[in-house]
């Protein structure tokens, strides 16, 4: 990268510290509160990754959705998801229709709703695997395959789906490798009191705020690849395997309470995303340098649905966010010793 380059990017992560309040602000003119949720979504934007949202019903998170995509200027898609859903739904069909030229029927692959910038995957668990899986290929490869060919996804391309974690009668767990693909698990919880007083006058009334777009999807696409080159340091970089590391019961070493309580622990995807999220977190804040405080600071939505409690934990009431507490309470940043050692 020539000096030029670096001096222009840095600027660009300057313009992006000062443009966060203003895109908080016009999310804010629809939706109250849920600040910490709002940040996420716009974190994972920025890294290339996908949300999972999980919350009760009425906490707005399909108007959330919404109006993030309109603030950034993106088209979204909304699919609400039912046991009768299939692939082709998702992904398009093609259809036989009549050349006017030949005469001769030829077929012509019509685009589903996944051809968006956001998609929301509404209530994702209420439908059987094999359609949950038609979004796999585009999640991880921005890509669409229907009858023998493949199309490419307009970038950015970002999932955002939603679970309902009461009722689970008629759902269908989501398997692991696609739980794995989103990049954050984000509850989305009740309002405070204040904020809910708050929803509860501007929703009856009939006076509607409209948010205003703040970033295209060029913005966006430019910050995900000067994301990708923020350089981080081993320290960093140290510090988020560590982590993920120790999640492991199999592993030599690790905290007695991740043996006691866990049956699986997190793989390497989630050191990757620790990494671009705490790289994401630190130019949403105007900053070049990242920190451990980066990683530790979204280290429960990237691991939560990555760990898997046993019984053990069960009987005792401790769920995947407490055994990331403790996770971080009992790992510590790599010290000086550790690399005069190497």
């Amino acid at each position: 990268m020539t000096q030029a380059q670096a001096g222009s990017e840095l600027k660009i992560i300057e313009q992006l510290g000062k443009a966060r309040q203003l895109m908080l602000d016009e999310v804010h003119k629809v939706i109250i509160g849920q600040d910490e949720v709002i940040e996420l979504l716009l974190t994972a934007l920025f890294s290339r990754g996908h949300c999972l949202l999980v919350g009760v019903p009425g906490l707005a998170k399909t108007l959330l959705i919404s109006t993030v995509a309109k603030v950034l200027k993106l088209k979204f898609n909304r699919i609400q998801f039912t046991p009768d859903l299939m692939p082709s739904d998702i992904t398009g069909t093609d259809i036989i229709e009549e050349d006017r030229t030949s005469g001769k029927r030829v077929f012509r692959f019509v685009k589903g709703p996944v051809f968006c910038n956001v998609l929301l995957a509404d209530e994702i668990n209420r439908t059987p695997p094999k359609t949950q899986a038609a979004l796999l290929q585009a999640m991880q490869e921005h890509q669409v395959t229907a009858g023998g060919q493949t199309y490419d996804l307009e970038p950015p391309f970002f999932v955002l789906a939603t679970q309902n974690p009461i009722e689970q009668e008629g759902t269908y767990p989501l398997p692991e490798a696609q739980l794995d693909r989103f990049m954050f698990m984000v509850n989305v919880n009740y309002p405070k009191k204040e904020e809910e007083r708050l929803i509860v006058k501007t929703t009856t009334t009939d006076l509607k705020s409209e948010p205003g777009g703040v970033l295209s999807g060029e913005d966006i696409a430019k910050i995900q690849r000067i994301v990708r080159r923020i350089p981080v340091s081993d320290h960093v970089v140290d510090y988020a395997v560590e982590l993920v590391r120790a999640s492991r019961p199999k592993e030599p070493n690790v905290p007695p309470f991740v043996q006691e309580y866990l049956s699986w622990g997190a793989g390497p995807r989630a050191a990757q995303f620790l990494i671009l999220g705490a790289k994401a977190r630190a130019v949403f804040r105007g900053r070049y340098n990242v920190s451990c405080d980066d990683v530790r600071a979204i280290a429960a939505p990237v691991l939560r649905h990555r760990l898997f409690t046993n019984f053990n934990a069960d009987a005792e009431g401790l769920d995947a966010d407490a055994l990331v507490e403790k996770l971080l309470g009992a790992v510590p940043e790599p010290s000086v010793k550790d690399y005069a050692a190497q």
